[in-house]
This record gives structure tokens, C-alpha cells and sequence, in this order.
């Protein structure tokens, strides 16, 4: 039970942190509330938060706090990590939004902007109680998703607390409502406010797009004024009946828009029962009767693409349809528009429709055989290999590209330096791969297949012949695909090494020591271990001559001097130098010995998995590190950016000493680890790094059906 007492005196408060989901809204100045929202600090504790309640009368409130009873145990906050397709890659992000559970089963509604595109899914319930969760199915024309958490992983077994959808036709304008979610990823909270619009769409200039599809096409959003921000997303609009009316979806300007709990409703028992949301496409473009057609009815054709079940049918731009299916359909202005794309969405797939209306006045019977409706655009997936992500085509994306179907991959996105940014000519985005060699690509799964066939039998990156259509041209160019997981670095010559540091002997500091009209270099560390110290060379040691050569360094552009000369003897060779050491000079015998490998010679191993690059700690490494000689771990040289290794928390310069509690001594080491990790495929990776002084673990955690 929440304790009011204590909500009374207290507002809500939200910050206004986040990643805004892009729109377009040309006319309006959009505060897009999105699944990305930045989790800030938690609030002390999860009580509800209600903006203005306090100066409410007694019944009303009274009704707030029932209604917030109702729905408020079921909210839960949805942590995920998504991925997006930016320059060549899948790039993961953390993101946050809200949900309610609809379910005892433990079904979870909230957008798909949230939670459509996540690769790792973690709901945080009212109670505090985390549990992970997985994608049941999504539905981009509603931003609809349905989520389901894994009850198995419970350790309270108690029935689930369940919020109920209500009738969203019965909201009219002025009611007074409830939205409830996380702002901004903090604890779940509670704002008021009352319903302004029940009808409300984007502007004619404008459009919702959401990864390829205009949500206002299907939905009309219930305005209100109850304050949202990035992070409510996926949240509950509520009732003073304490039912769900809307999903929150977006923030324009003041004001709030929920997705209606009747189309939610529906969405959600689709995506339940089937997985997916199916509809009929007819290839019709409607629009609201022209000004000069007011007193008429009927929709307008605005449009009718190409080869589309429509264009067979008959049907052409002009005409105005007045029965689709049996339903009368009227659109007097662009807020009817969505009804009749729902009757259009909603007709029986693979069936003959009957469609009746006008051309210039005259009537007009037509029958329409209604096509499985695809995306507008494919999703993208990321080709290591190539250094790119990609799509297949949909019907419409092939329309729209002016391809005769759907065959061929197209290029969304290359990474820089990446084998397909490399060739000459090189990929570019909207490029269209249609063969590897002599194989002709369909789509996705058979660039993959063709990639496989390159590297049969062979090892490192290997040379393909490429033909790609850039807007119905014909090039041909050459992919260096790649690249092996373990990059080999050519090893320098062995050259003599004294094991110890220097700097020159300036005129100035000549003069200070006493040592005027001397030149030599001055001792400035001698590495542990090495003949250096074995032959008693010390900090502050002054050297003069080097087999009785004298040391010809006196400016700071001469310090180079003293070690190429030392390059020059054999590696087991024996020098004598002549010491300047507290006002005396001595002569100290000294065996040189092999220079260490420096850390631009290692080999390294590319993760392309976990996206990172580590190798073996160098002896400059231990050096700059004040690390003991005998230290051990790998050093990670390179981490992706919004790779899983970044996600965790790694960062390039980590040094990596367990992986899931086994010694990470060498490369050798950390190669066999990760091979048998990729065999098993754990839910979680547990790390054990070493970063400055500082040591810790982190969890990486992958997503292995990518």
C-alpha cells in the first residue's frame, strides 16, 4: 500500500536528461520521449510522486490515490541495451522507458521504440524486484511491443500485480488522468493532468517516422497535459478508474500523446497469440476530400503505387472510395485518415475485397485482392566482414528504389577504414551488392553464405570481385573481406639495450653540477632486472664516455645520441663507461643484452564478438604502469565504441586479468578463454580488470543470436 501521507506534501520532480528518438515535426517543437533515456539517480525510495495533488479536493484525491493503487504496483521500469545501424556497425545503447504489466503471465506492454530493437532486456517492478525479460513481438506502425519477463528466475513467487486496459473510446476531452513511468530511467512516478485532445495527429507537413514507418498512419493520439519526459515511454495513461486508457508515446511541445488503450489492446492480444501483428497493404495513398468536394463522402485517392494490388484492381489517383470491404468510409479532414487505413490494415489477407465509390462522378465498383502488408524498410544487420550493415528489400523499399524486385542487399552504412570503405571504389550507403564473383546475391542470408565460400579453406582476409547498382549503374570493384581475428605485426631487427633511461647533459646543468665543458647524458632510471643494475649503474650517474668515445650530447634535440650508439654493438656485447658520480668519475663494466619488444610489434587479437583488441603487456606497459616485472594480464589496446565490451564498462588501456575466474596470463591464454566462451555461450561474462590503481569486475553480457 503506498503511503500518501508522506505523497502530500511532496511534487514530482524529473530530469530532463535523455536520447530523443528522431521525428519529424516541421511545424511543432517536439519533446520526443524515447527508450533511450539515460537512467539519472534513483529517488530515495519508490514511493509515487503526484504533480499538484496535494490541492486537490478530498474525492478527488481519493479517487487518485484508488486509481494509482490499481495500476501502479503493475508499472515497471524497462532497462535495455538496443542497437542501431551508425557508420558500418550495429551500435549498442543503453536506453531506459517504461511499461505495465497486462498479464498474470507476466506480459509486459510498452513501445517499441523502447524495447523493439533491444538485444538485452532487465524490468525493474515497483518493488524493487529486477527480472529479465524478452521480446514476445513488436509492431513499428503502432510502436507497440510486448515483453515477457522470465518468472522462472523469481525468487518471490507471488501472484504478479496486473494493470487493466480500459475502453479509450469512452475518454473525452477535460478528463482528468494519470501518467505513470520512469522519467529520465529514475523511480516510477506518477503525474497529472487532463485530457485535451482525443483525436490528435501530426500536421499534414509533418510525419512520425519510426525506423522506416509514419505512425500516423494508424495512430491518433490521446493529447493530454499530464507531464511526461524522456523515460516515460511505454508508461501507462490512466483513469480515475484506476484503467489503462493510453500508452505514452511521445511529448510535443506541453503536451503528451498515448497510443489508445483499444488499438493497444488489440495490438498486444495479436502479438500474445501470434508473435507478430499482420495486415492487408492494397498500395492506396488516402487523403481528405479537397475543399472543392465538401458536402460529398468518401476518402480520396491520392495515390496508388505501382503494380500494387490496388493499381491491378483498377483503382487510380482521383477517385473517391466510398465503401471499402462493406464499411463506409468518410475523410472529411486528415484526423479521419487513420480510421480508414485501419479498415484497409484490418481487411482479410490473401482475400478479394469489394471497394466501391465515385470517378469523376460517375460510380464505381472495384475488387481488390489484398497482399500481406511487409515493412516499409528491412532491418538492418551488421556484415563484419565487410565492414558495413545492411538491408534487404521489402516490397515497398524495392518500389521506392525503382528495382523490378526484390534481389540484391543494400548497403545502409560503412565503416571507415573498414574492408568495403577501403576498395576501390569503395561502398557507399544506398549502394546495392547483386553478386560476389559469379554468385548472384538475393539478399542477406546469401551475402552470407557467399562470404562463408571466400574463406573456405583459407585464412586471413581474402580478395572478392564485387558488382553493385549505384542508382542503375553497373560497378565493379574489389572487397578485401576481413579481417582474421588475430593480426600478426612484423618484428623489428634484435637490437643491444643497456636498460636504462636518460637525459642530456645540458651546457646548463653541466655548469650546475660541475661539470662545465663536459657532454654525456644523465641517468635517469635504471629498470630492475637487467644488466644495467646488475652492474651498479644508479640514478644521477653521469655518462661521459662509452669505450672511451666521449658522449657528443649537450642539447636537448641530441637525445638520441647515446642509444643509437648502443644500437650498434651485438647484443651480447660488453661496454665500458665512464662514470661521473658524486665529483669522481669511475669506469663500470657493463654486458648489454636484447632490446625488449616494444608494444607496436605485438600481436594482437581482435574480438570481433565482445569488440575489443587486446595483446600482451609490453615492457613500456610495466614501465608507465609501475607494474612488477612478473606482472601479468593483457592490455585492451582498442574498445569499440557501443560495443559489449564498452557496455560493460571497458575501456582501451584496461588491463584484463580474469575472464569468468580463469588466469588471463598471456594472449595465448585469453584466445583459448574466449574460444571456449563462444562454444558455450553464457548468459553473462564476468571480468577482472586492473585500470590505474584500481581493480574491479564487469559484467559483459551478448547477445549470441546476433
Amino acid at each position: 500500500m503506498v503511503n500518501y501521507s508522506s505523497v502530500l506534501s511532496r511534487l514530482h520532480w524529473s530530469g530532463l536528461d535523455g536520447r530523443w528518438i528522431q521525428r519529424t515535426f516541421s511545424a511543432l517543437a517536439v519533446a520526443g520521449v524515447c527508450s533511450c533515456a539515460l537512467a539519472g539517480s534513483a529517488a530515495a525510495d519508490d514511493v509515487p510522486l503526484i504533480a499538484g495533488l496535494a490541492e486537490q479536493p478530498e474525492t478527488l484525491r481519493e479517487r487518485i490515490a484508488n486509481a494509482v493503487d490499481s495500476v501502479y504496483p503493475a508499472l515497471v521500469r524497462v532497462e535495455v541495451v538496443s542497437e542501431v545501424s551508425s557508420q558500418g556497425r550495429m551500435r549498442k545503447i543503453r536506453g531506459s522507458g517504461s511499461g505495465a504489466i497486462i498479464t498474470g503471465e507476466g506480459h509486459v506492454l510498452t513501445n517499441h521504440h523502447v524495447a523493439g530493437k533491444a538485444t538485452r532486456i532487465i524490468c525493474r517492478l515497483s518493488n524493487r524486484e529486477e527480472i529479465d525479460a524478452e521480446l514476445v513481438g513488436t509492431d513499428i506502425l503502432s510502436d507497440l511491443a510486448i515483453l515477457k519477463l522470465d518468472l522462472a528466475s523469481r525468487k518471490d513467487k507471488s501472484p504478479l500485480p496486473v494493470a487493466e486496459l480500459g475502453d479509450s473510446s469512452k475518454v473525452t476531452v477535460g478528463d482528468t488522468v494519470l501518467a505513470m513511468g520512469s522519467p529520465a530511467g529514475l523511480s516510477q512516478s506518477v503525474t497529472m493532468g487532463i485530457v485535451s485532445n482525443t483525436e490528435m495527429i501530426p500536421p499534414r507537413s509533418s510525419s512520425f517516422d519510426l525506423d522506416g514507418e509514419n505512425v500516423g498512419e494508424l495512430v491518433r493520439w490521446i493529447g493530454h497535459d499530464a507531464v511526461i519526459y524522456p523515460g516515460n515511454s511505454g508508461g501507462p495513461l490512466v483513469d480515475l478508474d484506476g484503467k489503462i486508457i493510453g500508452v505514452n508515446e511521445v511529448g510535443i511541445g506541453s503536451l503528451g500523446g498515448a497510443i489508445p488503450a483499444n488499438l493497444a489492446a488489440k495490438v498486444a492480444q495479436e502479438i500474445i497469440d501470434k508473435g507478430e501483428v499482420r495486415r492487408s497493404w492494397v498500395g492506396i495513398n488516402a487523403q481528405p476530400l479537397l475543399k472543392d468536394m465538401q458536402g460529398e463522402r468518401g476518402v480520396l485517392v491520392g495515390g496508388v503505387i505501382e503494380n500494387s494490388p490496388a493499381a491491378v484492381a483498377g483503382i487510380s489517383a482521383g477517385d473517391v472510395i466510398t465503401h471499402f470491404g462493406g464499411v463506409e468510409v468518410d475523410a472529411f479532414s486528415s484526423e479521419d485518415i487513420p480510421l480508414f487505413n485501419a479498415v484497409v490494415f484490418g481487411a482479410p489477407i490473401g482475400e478479394d475485397v469489394k471497394v466501391s465509390g465515385r470517378r469523376s462522378g460517375e460510380e464505381m465498383k472495384w475488387e481488390i485482392k489484398t497482399d500481406p502488408r511487409e515493412g516499409t524498410v528491412g532491418q538492418p544487420v551488421e556484415l563484419k566482414n565487410w565492414g558495413i550493415t545492411a538491408r534487404d528489400f521489402t516490397r515497398l523499399s524495392a518500389l521506392v528504389h525503382r528495382r523490378s524486385d526484390k534481389k540484391g542487399v543494400q548497403v545502409e552504412s560503412v565503416l571507415a577504414g573498414g574492408p568495403a570503405k577501403e576498395a576501390k571504389p569503395a561502398l557507399e550507403p544506398r549502394d546495392v551488392i547483386v553478386k560476389v564473383g559469379d554468385q548472384e546475391i538475393i539478399n542477406i542470408d546469401g551475402l552470407r553464405d557467399a562470404t562463408s565460400a571466400v574463406f573456405k579453406g583459407k585464412d586471413g582476409p581474402q580478395p572478392v570481385l564485387v558488382t553493385y547498382d549505384r542508382d542503375g549503374e553497373e560497378i565493379l570493384t574489389v572487397v578485401k573481406v576481413g579481417p582474421d581475428e588475430t593480426i600478426s605485426k612484423p618484428k623489428r631487427s634484435d637490437k643491444a639495450w643497456l636498460g636504462i633511461d636518460t637525459q642530456v647533459l645540458s651546457r646548463d646543468l653541466a655548469d650546475v653540477l660541475g661539470l662545465k665543458g663536459k657532454k654525456g647524458v644523465r641517468v635517469t632510471r635504471v629498470h630492475g632486472g637487467t644488466t644495467a643494475e646488475k652492474a651498479g649503474l644508479k640514478v644521477g650517474d653521469i655518462i661521459l664516455k662509452l669505450d672511451g668515445q666521449v658522449i657528443n650530447a649537450s642539447r636537448p634535440e641530441d637525445s638520441s645520441i647515446f642509444e643509437n650508439l648502443i644500437r650498434q654493438y651485438d647484443t651480447d656485447s660488453e661496454i665500458e663507461l665512464s662514470v661521473s658520480r658524486s665529483g669522481s668519475e669511475e669506469i663500470l663494466t657493463v654486458p648489454l643484452q636484447s632490446r625488449p619488444v616494444s608494444a607496436d610489434e605485438l600481436d594482437e587479437y581482435e574480438d570481433t564478438d565482445f569488440e575489443f583488441t587486446a595483446r600482451e603487456l609490453a615492457f613500456e606497459d610495466k614501465v608507465d604502469r609501475r607494474l612488477d616485472e612478473g606482472a601479468t594480464g593483457v592490455l585492451l589496446s582498442k574498445v569499440e565504441g557501443s560495443g559489449w565490451a564498452e557496455l560493460a564498462g571497458l575501456a582501451a588501456g584496461d588491463i584484463l586479468l580474469t575472464v569468468d575466474s580463469k588466469p588471463v596470463s598471456g594472449l595465448d591464454d585469453l584466445k583459448k578463454i574466449m574460444a571456449e566462451i563462444k562454444e558455450t555461450r553464457p548468459r553473462q561474462v564476468v571480468v577482472f580488470v586492473r585500470r590505474g590503481i584500481y581493480t574491479g569486475y564487469r559484467e559483459l553480457e551478448p547477445d549470441w543470436a546476433e
